[in-house]
């Protein structure tokens, strides 16, 4: 399976893809790879897991063994609970072993269903739900923690739920020095309101008896579902993504090929910081380095968020020797706020960046500084985990660039008329919709309705429309210009505008609403809202501000400012036309930046660029060296 290669250039890409994929010995699931991957040396770290920063240097580890063992013990209760393998499973969980235990059990006994635990109930209820769950594991009423709150109240509206496995962190808690792994518990007494006929049990109660040498039933096969992940924005409802088994092994293997196997193999230590509902954490800080032998240190339940985590990084990598971890520019950003000259960081080979773009004076700043590469990726749930990636050995580092598509998945611009149909591919740099097909590419979202429109069938295969918007050099490096698809991005967190403008159109005064995201140094952006008065109708913005804050149920999307136009900007055919809003905002930025730093502008034009996007012409009078400075926090194009 290991390949001891760097792919550096699409010569080098093409010449590796001669050999077929079905030649490269991959596993065919992902229980198949954590079992490669334990065989490796069965001793070796595989899981560190500690409760807070201050608790770091006493975790609570699994070998590679144990971690094999208690995933099986987990598969062999899940399918003597029913779950078979049409059937779903759910976790509504923080970041924790048994996390992994129900997402790599859940997914070799059936399908298992991520949910995000910061959603409200109702959100969570439609989930469990629309995906007919039959199984929940969920954290046990917590101190402090409401996700039993809202678990326990979304359960009660779920018709197919039968179980509800409890885990709590008495296990993590030490008393004099030794882990309580044994401390007797009481009895459970949580019940569900109306709902005897769903029995409530703990996860490790459930396992501890299992088979732990070896699944109890078959095992699943390749295009057998493994995951299912939410996508689509934090606001609404959700699409539910199915991926399958090798989907997740193939693109768990890819980005070995450019950043090298040994770098993350045995002897190397992966910190996950990003929460397990997402796939880079679930993946890249997951399956990725256990496939190859691989250590994971899991910073807390609530990784980057959690006390003392962000303040405790680099102590974090001196003690566990981290070779690599993953997080968004926001993260970057708060790092280069912590003291690091008296660390030893010899052990990082790279840190690596989604999600988001990432700020080029940002990247520069935190390179000089750590001596840390930064690998940035492009991705999306529904190609699993990612389609292009920089390598991590290269003469001439393409920052800002999202780099070269993986080996044996084909990614290609395409040219789409005004209603969204297909043109034709893009020439050499020509902006235009990013297209993507491969074993990675889901076989769709589990709500029928969601797949219309998703689909290209064109040379022979069935391409997905990811809605981003990018242009490919001459070589081969791809660059992203937009997004078509509208989300907005705020610290690595999707917000989808539409949410926004339901709920705000429901307030009298507001005739027309589009929500767009202003460009913010410190997490890439934040929503605003551009409307038009009905007629007749006045309102001031604190009214606006406390209507969105009513009606708007996920609080990172609710809008930062409000700002009314006579008339919102529209398309030929009517619909309102966004970037229009954008290059504004954009125009306001470079404004405000200039009067901060006692900058003169000479001239400023935002235009739209046919190969680039959105780009700001600026020319300066004075304050261009601490403009420049200003400018690279952002990630629009500046040409001065």
């Amino acid at each position: 399976m290991s390949t001891n290669v760097v792919l550096k250039n699409m010569d080098e890409i093409l010449a590796f893809e001669q050999t077929p994929l079905q030649d490269r010995n991959l596993p065919r699931t992902t229980y198949e790879a954590l079992q490669k991957g334990a065989a490796i040396d069965p001793g070796a770290p595989a899981l560190s897991f500690f409760l807070s920063a201050a608790a770091m240097r006493t975790p609570y580890t699994l070998t590679h063994g144990q971690l094999l063992a208690r995933i099986t013990q987990t598969a062999n209760a899940l399918r003597r609970m029913g779950l078979g393998r049409d059937n779903v499973a759910a976790y509504i969980l923080p970041n924790m072993p048994e996390t992994h235990f129900a997402i790599w059990g859940g997914s070799a006994a059936g399908g298992i269903l991520a949910i995000n635990p910061l959603m409200e109930a109702d959100q969570m209820a439609d989930l469990l739900k629309g995906a007919g769950v039959k199984i929940l594991i969920t954290l046990e009423q917590t101190p402090g923690v409401d996700i039993w709150e809202k678990a326990s109240a979304a359960a009660k509206d779920v018709p197919s739920l039968e179980h509800i496995l409890l885990v709590n962190f008495t296990a993590y808690m030490k008393g004099e020095g030794v882990w309580r792994d044994a401390m007797p518990l009481p009895p459970v007494s949580a019940t569900i309101e109306g709902r005897d006929d769903i029995s409530l049990t703990r996860l490790l109660d459930e396992i501890a008896g299992e088979n732990a040498s070896g699944l109890d039933f078959e095992g699943p096969g390749p295009n057998d579902t493994s995951t299912m992940l939410c996508t689509g924005g934090t606001t609404g409802l959700p699409k539910i993504v199915r991926r399958t088994h090798f989907g997740e092994v193939y693109n768990s293997w890819c980005p070995s090929l450019y950043v090298g196997a040994e770098n993350v193999g045995p002897g190397t230590a992966a910190l996950c910081g990003l929460p397990l509902f997402h796939t880079n954490a679930m993946l890249v800080t997951g399956l990725l380095p256990w496939m190859h032998g691989g250590h994971v240190v899991l910073a807390s339940p609530s990784g980057y968020r959690g006390d003392g985590v962000i303040a405790g990084f680099w102590d974090m990598v001196e003690h566990y020797g981290i070779s690599s971890y993953s997080g968004v520019p926001t993260i970057y950003g708060a790092l280069l706020q912590v003291p690091h000259k008296d660390k030893d960081l010899s052990s990082l080979r790279f840190g690596a960046c989604g999600a988001a773009p990432m700020p080029v004076e940002l990247f520069n700043t935190f390179v000089n500084e750590t001596g840390v590469k930064i690998i940035e990726a492009y991705g999306m749930t529904e190609g699993v985990l990612a389609s292009s990636m920089n390598p991590i050995i290269t003469d001439n580092p393409r920052i800002g660039s999202i780099g070269m598509r993986f080996p044996y998945q084909d990614m290609k611009i395409a040219i789409l008329d005004d209603n969204d149909e297909f043109l034709r591919w893009a020439d050499v740099d020509e902006a235009g919709v990013i297209f993507i097909t491969g074993p990675n590419v889901f076989d769709g979202y589990l709500i029928e309705s969601q797949n219309r429109g998703i689909w290209l069938e064109q040379d022979g295969k069935r391409w997905f429309n990811t809605g981003d918007l990018a242009r490919c050099d001459a070589e081969g490096y791809f660059w992203m210009t937009g997004r078509k698809k509208e989300l907005i991005i705020r610290g690595g967190h999707n917000i989808d505008p539409k949410i926004v403008e339901e709920a705000m159109h429901k307030h009298p005064a507001v005739a027309m609403a589009a929500v767009i995201g202003r460009p913010d140094a410190k997490v890439g952006e934040v929503p605003v809202m551009y409307y038009q008065k009905s007629t007749g109708v006045d309102v001031d913005l604190a009214d606006l501000a406390a209507f969105a804050q009513e009606h708007v149920s996920e609080r990172a999307a609710v809008p930062k400012d409000f700002i009314s136009l006579d008339a919102l900007p529209v398309t030929a055919v009517g619909k309102i036309h966004k970037v229009t809003l954008n290059m504004l905002e954009i125009e306001r930025t470079i404004r405000e930046l200039a009067g901060w730093h006692a900058a003169e502008i000479g001239s400023l034009e935002v235009v739209q660029d046919s190969s680039r996007g959105i780009v700001a012409k600026l020319s300066l009078n004075s304050g261009e060296d601490a403009m420049r400075h200003a400018l690279g926090q952002f990630t629009f194009t500046v040409d001065m």
